[in-house]
This record gives structure tokens, sequence and C-alpha cells, in this order.
């Protein structure tokens, strides 16, 4: 094995120390000039090798067209400034001056910082370490995140705060970045943590939180921002806008790297992302073990420390979504953020309010939920619920099979293979229309029973050759199971009786005598008639 150049003067040294081998003699054993050998004597560590300074011929009259051209971009965008390879275009194009394109690189990449440092500039930021005081300060920022959601590919939201100071931090998925994902995940991150940043959290110019960016670090921040931050008691902290400000929360910055890397690959494949939401937080309780770079301790470590210094949160909860009033239209349908969604058809033509959240939309009628749905990002989507038209489809039988809450009913499977079968049989003995009525009356059993139930009973009544929904509804209720009398007491429905005293074998004699109604007789006779002027009976007459 090749001998280094280290090890090869460690060995001359020895030998001239030990055997006082002469500069010949050493060069000689070790086949090396004796200059090599001088060299070793001199000092046990080896010369650095002088890099030559070769001549450019070529380059030579190009070299202050290439420092003019360096200079123009100290004034110019970041994303308009000369690359080697433009450098040498305008070269060859404007001064006919021939020069490879390794030379001009070599030659641009060393004489760029010299230029920038001479004007005073920097081509890279440097960065001051910070020292973060426990619960003073996080950090907010949203990611990309791709997943497979029923089969799908998806692009999904990944929100993330993280503590500055501890480094622990809370994801949650979101199908968008509206203000009603950006605001529940600040509550679902506080609920996590426990508590609220003592003084401030950076963020970027999100539309969320911010309406305008002004100069500088102002912002003109959107008012139910201002009142989310008020209920919690924090202050924020915008960073630069672009790459320049990146650095000011790099916290947050290399967090969503680093969790997409760690936990994230491959993509996660979901049902729902309410299933993707309870894998993230097993990951964030999994991070609470590792230890950030440089760092002695874990980061469960310094988040116990952390913990007891956050503000409290408020007794009571924030609530997230935005209130809305749209009108019913003819097809019992509201619209919220382009996408439709329905409602009970006997609202049609009033407004109710909506409840606009991240990923359910809430419908109200005055006080009373009378729809809930999953939030839909797809503009001009439908989100339609067979059980709002069914008193419309009573009375239009007809337009049960094209209508659309009946596809998407089936797409999602609430409407069942058991569903199909029953309406066919139905309509093969009662006609279209009264097979699909008799469907309709089965279907009206789902707002009062279990899904499974009522699946069940029509399983019942088809194996006994019967569509009547009544037969349906009963065997719906036995598999439901009838509550019984002690159960409804505990609800309050029915109030118990005292117990009877048990009946005695042997009845006492009953010495009472026999019932004699012959008294009663007299009111068999003719009673005298009214004088109708006068209320008292007139003597000697009598009526019939």
């Amino acid at each position: 094995m090749a001998r280094s150049k280290v090890e090869l003067f460690e060995a001359i040294r020895r030998d001239h120390r030990r055997e006082g081998l002469s500069i010949r003699g050493l060069a000689d054993r070790y086949s090396v000039h004796r200059r090599t050998v001088r060299q070793a004597l001199e000092s046990p560590e080896p010369r650095a090798r002088k890099t030559p300074d070769r001549a450019a011929p070529k380059l030579d009259p190009a070299k202050g067209l290439i420092d003019a051209m360096l200079r123009e971009d100290l004034e110019a965008p970041r994303k308009q400034r000369h690359t080697a390879r433009r450098v040498r275009a305008r070269l060859i194009d404007e001064h006919r001056i021939e020069v490879s394109y390794s030379t001009v690189r070599d030659y641009v990449a060393r004489r760029r910082p010299e230029i920038w440092a001479a004007a005073g500039r920097s081509l890279s930021e440097v960065f001051v370490p910070q020292f973060h005081e426990p619960a003073a300060e996080g950090e907010v920022d949203f990611a990309d995140l791709w997943i497979i959601l029923a089969g799908v590919k998806t692009k999904v939201f990944l929100f993330t705060l993280r503590l500055s100071y501890s480094g622990r931090a809370v994801h949650r998925a979101f199908a968008t970045q509206s203000q009603e994902a950006f605001l529940e995940g600040h509550v679902h991150a506080f609920n996590r943590l426990g508590g609220v940043p003592v003084l401030r959290i950076r963020y970027d110019n999100l539309k969320a939180a911010v309406s305008r960016v002004l100069f500088g670090r102002n912002r003109i921040e959107s008012a139910r921002w201002i009142t989310f931050r008020s209920f919690y008691g924090f202050d924020a902290f915008y960073c630069r806008p672009g790459v320049e400000g990146a650095h000011e929360k790099g916290g947050v910055e290399g967090e969503g790297g680093r969790f997409r890397r760690n936990h994230l690959v491959p993509m996660p494949r979901v049902d729902s992302i309410a299933q993707l939401n309870g894998l993230l937080e097993r990951y964030d309780d999994a991070d609470d073990a590792r230890r950030i770079e440089h760092r002695t301790n874990t980061v469960s470590a310094d988040f116990a420390l952390e913990a007891p210094l956050l503000t409290p949160l408020p007794a009571e909860s924030f609530e997230t979504g935005i209130t809305l009033t749209p009108r019913v239209d003819r097809s019992a349908r509201v619209t919220v953020r382009q996408t439709r969604y329905s409602v009970p058809a006997k609202l049609i033509g009033r407004r109710v309010r909506v409840l606009l959240r991240a990923g359910e939309v809430l419908v109200f009628d005055g006080q009373r939920l009378v729809a809930w749905h999953e939030r839909c990002t797809i503009r001009g989507g439908e989100v339609l619920l067979l059980d709002h038209y069914l008193e419309v489809l009573a009375r239009k039988p007809g337009a049960m099979p094209g209508a659309t809450a009946l596809a998407q009913a089936r797409a999602c499977g609430s409407f069942t293979a058991t569903h199909e079968a029953f309406w066919a049989a139905a309509r093969t003995k009662l006609g279209d229309a009264g097979g699909t009525r008799a469907l309709i009356e089965v279907l009206l059993l789902h707002r009062n029973h279990p899904a499974a139930a009522v699946v069940a009973g029509i399983t019942a009544a088809l194996q006994v050759g019967s569509v009547n929904p009544d037969v349906v509804a009963v065997e719906v209720r036995r598999t439901a199971g009838a509550p019984t009398v002690a159960d409804q007491a505990a609800a309050g429905r029915v109030i118990p009786l005292p117990d009877r005293p048990a009946k005695p074998a042997v009845l006492p004699v009953d010495d009472r005598p026999v019932p004699d109604v012959a008294r009663y007789d007299q009111l068999l006779k003719r009673r005298a008639p009214i004088n109708p002027e006068t209320p008292e009976p007139i003597e000697g007459e009598a009526i019939s």
C-alpha cells in the first residue's frame, strides 16, 4: 500500500535519528529526491503544494470587460445578474473574444466576491446566532404536503407551530390555507402545548393574517386576526418579505422539511384528513425524544422547563369559523365559497346561518342545526345529501333515478346494495312510482335509527318476500332493540308506580249486601216539561 507523505517524513526522521544515515543514504533507501529528505528533516509536516500562477493570454484582454459586467450586477435585480455562461456569450457576441467556458467560470467565481466586498456588499447573508428565552417566542408557517387520499394523490397544507426555545412543534393538515384553517391550527397547537408563547409569534406574510404589506415590517392586519391575537394575548412579528426574511423564522422553515423527510416519506395513504391528523399527533409525540443539533437535552426535557412558563389558555374557546347568511335556492342548496351544499327542502327561499370552519360546514335555522357537511374545496362543487330531498321525491318519484344526491349517496356508500335490492323488488311489485315511494319511506327510517339497523331490517323484509315499509320498520325496531321500562325511567320519560301488594291465596268473606238499583228507577219516570219562559217546571205536565 502506498505510503502517505506524512508517514514518509516520519520514517525518514526516525532513521536519521536512530541510524544517523546521511541525506544521500536516506534518499536512496526511500527512493526520493534529496530535497524531499531535507524537507522531512526540517519539519515533520509536509509543505502545502503551491498553486502555480499560469498565464491566460486569451483571458487577459477580457478581464476588464468581465469586471465591468460584474459591477453592473451591483444594481441589478437578484434574478437578472450575469452568469458565467452569459458573460462568455457577451464576450463572443459583443467583443469577438473567444474564451473557454471553464476559464470564464473560474474567473467569475473568484472575482465576483472580491468586487462585491470592495463595494461594501456581501453575496451571502451573515447569520447571527440567537438566544431564546423559555416560553417567550414561537414560529408559524404553512408547508405543502402531498398524500394519497382515498387512493388519489392530493395536495394538502401542513400547518406548523414551533416553540423557539425547546423546539417542540405541533403539526396539523388542512385542505386549504384559509383563515379558518390558520386560526384552527393555532387553537389546536395551543391546546396541545397547554399554553401560548408569552411574547410573540413570528410569521411571514400569510394572507390569513395580513391584509396588506407596507414598507419595512409594517402590515395592515385583518380585523378577525387582531381579535384572535387579543383573545389569546400574544403579539405578531412579521418577517421581511421573500427569501431575505426566511432566516428570521429559520426554525420553523427547517422544521417543515425535517418533519416531511422523517415521517411523511413515502406519501401517507389515508382515507381522510382526520386520519392523517391522527398520524401527525403520534409523530409529534415521537419527536419529543429527539435531540436538536448541538443541544444536550432532548426536546421533551427542554419543553418540561418551558411548559409551566407559557401563558395559560383562556377559560372559553375561540370560534375559528366564520358566519355567513346565504339564501336557500330552489334546489335546496346554499352557496358557500363558490361551493353548493344541500339543506332540507322545507327551507327553500329562506336565509339560514352557516358556520364555515376549516373542515366542516354547519347550517342553522335559528338555533337549530339542520345540516352538516364536510367542507369541499373544489370550486363549483356540490355536496348534496339524499335525506334533504326525500319529502320532495315522495311527491316526484320520477326524479329519483337521476337525482344528483342519489349519485353522491351511491359514491360515498351510504346508499348500499341492500337499498338497491329493496328498490328493485319494490318497483317490480308496486310499479316505478309506488316502489320509489316505498323506498323513500324506508330511507326516512335512517333519521331515527342507526344505518346498520335499517339495512338489517331491509334484509329481513326481503327474506320473507315483503316490500312493505311497515314490515321494515318493525324489523328495524326489533334489531335496534326497544328500550326497556327501566331505560325509559332513567331517561325521565316513564314514572314508575309503586308495586302492588301481593294477592292473598284465599279471599276474605264479603259481608256487604248485594247492590240494589231500585231507587234509581225513579229516574225513568216522566219529568215535568220546562217552560221556555221560566226555568221552573210546570206542574201537571210531563215530557216524553
